[in-house]
């Protein structure tokens, strides 16, 4: 217990030193979705290899980087780049900045992710505000000894992306014109990309869009009391008939030009907050 409260303090205290400062709202760039860090203003950049005890993104599309600055009149850090379980971390090593950040006055998380749309209504290229997930990863960043620093033995989950967020996002996109999806969001080990069955499988149990992420930092997030707030770009939706889903690189492709969009919606949502 005292050796990851160590381990965070020297994190915090290099990130600090590196140009780091308190933040507001920290946002997590998954694959393809790097758009929203150019529009940083006062940026300070700090690759995840050089801060002590932090994972290192191994997956083409995540640039592996912390970004501090401000957006929309915020102050903001960016993870630019997440890990994940199937590099090899456990959801605790996952979430391990977040907890760094939570330090740092994160009040607020917005997660993004590239995602396979499981709804017959789901078309490439929309952007799904998730609603609530399923966790079929075999990992919880929970798992062990409890730190009470950080919240509760049993954080509730039953609001897990906040309401109050939700409306917002909503409001934000109706402003701009992004028509939104909503759904839920399940989450599988990887890094194998899911088999036809897999993905009758995931909208048979109540699914919308599947992926290989963001659930470890939501209920860590939601662990430490803060706010969330989640969307998923569906990069390619497989129907029942289907027998080839999408490459990774297809996936960056669809990421990166719907992200575009995404990045706007999250500056408008920004104002409100």
């Amino acid at each position: 217990m005292d050796d990851i409260m160590l381990k965070i303090k020297e994190s915090e205290e290099f990130i600090r030193q590196s140009g780091g400062f308190d933040i507001e709202v920290v946002m997590i760039l998954g694959s393809g979705l790097g758009h929203i860090a150019d529009s940083i203003e006062d940026r300070k950049d700090i690759a995840y290899s050089k801060i002590p005890h932090f994972p290192v993104s191994t997956v083409q599309g995540h640039a592996g980087k912390l970004i501090f600055g401000r957006l929309s009149g915020k102050s903001v850090a960016v993870m630019q780049g997440r890990f994940h379980y199937y590099e090899g971390y456990t959801l605790k090593d996952v979430v391990y900045p977040l907890r760094v950040l939570y330090k740092m006055g994160m009040k607020v998380l917005i997660v993004t992710n590239a995602a396979g749309g499981t709804n017959p209504y789901f078309e490439a290229g929309d952007i799904m505000l998730i609603l609530d997930h399923i966790n079929l990863i075999p990992d919880n960043p929970l798992r062990g000894p409890n730190i009470e620093a950080f919240g509760p033995r049993f954080p509730k989950m039953s609001n897990a992306y906040t309401p109050e967020l939700l409306e917002i996002a909503r409001k934000a996109s109706s402003t701009l014109g992004v028509h939104l999806k909503e759904g839920v969001y399940v989450a599988l080990q990887g890094p194998s990309l899911e088999t036809p069955a897999e993905y009758n499988f995931v909208r048979l149990i109540g699914g919308d869009a599947v992926g290989m992420s963001t659930v470890g930092e939501v209920i860590a997030a939601v662990h430490m009391g803060v706010k969330v707030v989640g969307f998923s770009i569906i990069t390619n939706a497989l129907r029942r008939s289907q027998t080839e889903g999408a490459t990774h690189e297809e996936v960056l492709q669809v990421a990166e030009k719907s992200g575009e969009k995404l990045a706007k919606v999250i500056m408008k949502m920004l104002e409100y907050l």
